[in-house]
């Protein structure tokens, strides 16, 4: 199918962001670097779990009453509540509806950043109880498992935000559908992610 042809809700494809032999590299693509992006953060949850226990100069460390669970919680409801909002947004892409696609992808935006600002509070608050990254081995993991995912967030603020800018004069297309289709995607890999270190990291570190 021709990017160029105009479209309306009537001629629309039901796939478009596969609509494309582009679109479909797109996707194979991404599945991909997805892959590569799983080994990653299991290489890191693994690491946070051998070490968690381990305080300066091999001291027994326990993370029970250094996590704030609420805030871990305001953050992952945020964090949630955003990957619902790149859906409706990929329901208005589905029909042809521009306005719905930015307006949505605008609010995963705001509620991304809610997240990020959350988190930026929460190492601070870390650093400055004397909880900093190199203070133990146990220290170091944790802030790289979770700053790792907070980078992946910012990639993905950016990305979600350049496409936003970039096409509020070009309208929904062929070309640019597939783009959304797969920041969308990015952006649910990175709350699946936050999932598992709400629960690894966390929930485990509070109650055990």
């Amino acid at each position: 199918m021709d990017i160029n042809t105009k479209f309306t809700p009537q001629n629309w494809p039901e796939h478009p962001e596969q609509a494309t032999m582009e679109g479909k590299n797109k996707f194979v693509g991404f599945w991909i670097f997805l892959a590569c992006e799983v080994v990653l953060f299991a290489s890191l949850f693994a690491t946070y779990l051998a070490l968690k226990d381990h305080g300066p100069a091999g001291m027994t460390f326990s993370a029970k009453g250094l996590y704030e669970l609420p805030l871990a919680f305001v953050m992952t409801m945020l964090l949630l509540t955003s990957s619902l909002t790149s859906v409706y947004a990929m329901y208005h892409m589905k029909n042809f509806n521009f306005k719905g696609v930015q307006t949505w992808m605008g609010i995963t935006v705001i509620l991304g950043l809610g997240f990020l600002g959350l988190e930026i509070y929460e190492f601070q608050h870390y650093v400055h109880i004397g909880f900093g990254y190199r203070q133990s081995a146990f220290s170091s993991a944790f802030f790289t498992l979770v700053g790792t995912h907070g980078l992946h967030v910012i990639i993905g603020l950016v990305w979600i935000s350049s496409l936003i800018f970039r096409n509020m004069k070009r309208g929904l297309n062929l070309y640019n559908a597939p783009k959304y289709f797969i920041a969308s995607l990015y952006w649910h890999f990175i709350d699946v992610v936050w999932v598992f270190i709400f629960t690894v990291v966390y929930l485990m570190g509070v109650l055990g």
